[in-house]
């Protein structure tokens, strides 16, 4: 099978061209010489079975960020057919010399000039036949969001493959680049036959960064469109979820308990109350996770989200971060793991532990089903997107106590370069695609850790077998009962501290375990089972925990591999466990002190 390897610089579209090229039907996968997962998809071009691998986004083969050093193992040590290099058409003149480095190493490459339909817009004038013989590769342009000029660049690309036999390997990379005035003659002449750049007036770009970057107005325009995004997302979101968890309850009326009314009591209970109620609750809230990311993929592929870090740069410099710590806290609203990965990019090992601490912070997209159902089930249509939004607030408010606390034992002396694309809106196909992709991604991680959890928890709470259900009796009533002294002082229940014992192995097991736990025959339902035993004050006090205690193990996990310490990994958890327990006992003991 031929490999193609997909190279760029960050902000260049390379996602975008390789969801197109593959479908978005990418897994990860491990590669020799390197020790972290990379995007890859097998695909037919022709006749031929092709590998695509989406490497990191880098600026330059010889960085010393971890993710240049991850590109520059994987070319050394794993053979191609083909290097795919992405470029931004608008941009050359500062991207250009990554395509030289990838020509003086003599590897068989083809170039994309991806963004072409807004290179006119900018005054900009590309000649690809004049970079074509310049860099001896191919060279086509291209917009790999509307897709013109992606036909011509696959047959290219079938057309390359068919040449190259052979896989070939770099050697050391930096043996073989070539030496500095050469390169710098190199990309001058370039630049100077291929690229041209002509006066243009003013832009929309420009003129919406005078509205959205206003050095006063900026930040709340800011936080104010994150709670649109918020409303958005509940008041779409829940109808849709509502529909499913009809669907899911019907079929197991209809469905599930005739095909297994043959089972004795506990084997019965344990595959329909257990198994599929705990994992038919999550299930319901998938809608609610696809809204989530359709949302994120406007935020993030409109161009706001680096202006986010714009934004907030000067005020996360006293904390002893960058905006980047900041862009990378707003993609752990997605999920922590691939957000702490990300900080690969910072070269500063101090930011890069700092920014650790604060991400596990971030509201995951697992703590947003379980927030979504408490404020449903104890809050007016009307207050929940509040109580919601509420919760992100203490998000960010944890991320800035932890690194004020933290910044003196890791300072940071690295300066922040950010690049700001134009604005420009997705396409649908884009945003679908995205949420698609992400959603497949949540369901694939968590499934396994929600089965397990689940069952886990039905069976703490069914055994033994001679005592009530979800009594003290049981095994999680004893376990309840022994973190009382230590959960009653901030409001949370026997039956609500074993879910939050599951959920250490992952937040998705807390709403299913909560399914488990309150499992009643009553039309009420969950949500009518837990709105009986705990009021509001208590709903938001579990909620405030679940939102910060400690981070699930994957995470954790992730923490440990990136720090390269466990200490480090344990002063994690040790102290999401103590600012959780403090923030809930205030709030707690604070709102019942005031009568409620």
């Amino acid at each position: 099978m031929k490999q193609i390897a997909v190279l760029g610089m960050p902000n260049t579209g390379k996602s975008t061209f390789f969801n197109r090229l593959t479908g978005a039907n990418a897994s990860t996968g491990n590669w020799p010489g390197i020790t972290v997962d990379l995007l890859v998809a097998k695909i037919k071009i022709g006749q031929q079975e092709i590998q695509v691998v989406d490497l990191p986004g880098i600026y330059d083969l010889r960085g010393f960020s971890e993710d240049e050093e991850v590109v520059r193992r994987f070319l050394e040590s794993n053979p191609v057919h083909l290097i795919i290099i992405i470029l931004n058409s608008t941009q050359l003149d500062r991207q250009i010399s990554l395509a030289l480095q990838i020509k003086q190493l003599g590897l068989p490459a083809l170039l994309l000039l991806n963004m072409a339909d807004e290179a006119p817009k900018f005054g900009v004038h590309v000649d690809p036949e004049a970079i074509a013989r310049h860099l001896n590769m191919p060279v086509v342009q291209m917009s790999a969001k509307y897709g013109q000029g992606y036909i011509h660049a696959r047959s290219l690309i079938a057309e390359r493959l068919s040449l190259q036999s052979n896989p070939l390997l770099t050697g050391n990379i930096d043996l073989n680049l070539g030496d500095d005035p050469q390169f710098a003659a190199d990309m001058g002449t370039l630049l100077q036959d291929g690229f041209r750049v002509s006066a243009v007036k003013d832009t929309l770009t420009t003129r919406l960064d005078r509205i959205l970057l206003h050095p006063v107005f900026g930040l709340p325009i800011f936080f104010g469109l994150m709670y649109l995004m918020f409303q958005m997302v509940y008041t779409i979101g829940k109808p849709l979820q509502d529909g499913l968890n009809l669907g899911v309850e019907w079929f197991k009326t209809a469905a599930v308990e005739p095909l297994l009314s043959f089972l004795p009591t506990f084997p019965h209970d344990l595959l329909v109350d257990g198994l599929y109620g705990g994992m038919a609750t999550v299930a319901a809230f998938i809608p609610v996770i696809w809204v989530f990311f359709i949302c994120m993929a406007i935020v993030e592929d409109s161009g706001y989200l680096s202006r986010s870090a714009y934004l907030m740069d000067a005020f996360m410099e006293r904390l002893g971060l960058d905006g980047r710590s900041f862009v990378m806290s707003l993609m752990g609203f997605g999920c922590n793991v691939p957000a702490i990965m990300g900080l690969r990019v910072m070269r500063s090992p101090a930011l890069r532990l700092l920014s650790m601490l604060v991400i596990p912070f971030s509201l995951c997209s697992a703590r947003l089903n379980v927030f979504i159902f408490m404020t449903t089930a104890l809050f007016s249509a009307s207050v929940a997107p509040l109580v919601l939004f509420s919760l992100y607030l203490f998000s960010f408010a944890a991320a800035i106590l932890t690194a004020f606390i933290f910044k003196g034992k890791y300072p940071n002396q690295e300066p922040l370069i950010l690049e700001l694309p134009p604005y420009r809106f997705p396409t649908v196909r884009q945003m679908f695609l995205r949420a698609w992709s992400e959603t497949k991604h949540f369901l694939r991680f968590s499934w396994r850790f929600i089965i397990f959890g689940v069952v886990a928890i039905w069976l703490c709470n069914n055994l033994p077998t001679n005592v009530e259900p979800a009594s003290a009796g049981t095994i999680s009533g004893q376990i309840g009962q022994a973190l009382q002294p230590i959960l009653g002082p901030i409001g949370i229940n026997p039956k609500l501290s074993v879910a939050l014992i599951f959920g250490f192995i992952a937040k998705e097991i807390v709403l299913g375990g909560l399914a488990v736990i309150y499992a009643t025959k009553q039309d009420a339902g969950l949500a009518g089972a837990i709105a009986r035993e705990i009021d509001w004050v208590q709903a938001y006090s579990f909620m405030l925990f679940t939102l910060l205690y400690v981070p699930c193990l994957s995470t954790v996990a992730v923490i440990k591999a990136e720090s390269k310490s466990i200490k480090f990994a344990l002063l994690g958890v040790f102290w999401s466990l103590v600012l959780a327990w403090i923030a809930s006992f205030s709030f707690y003991q604070g709102a019942r002190a005031l009568g409620f």
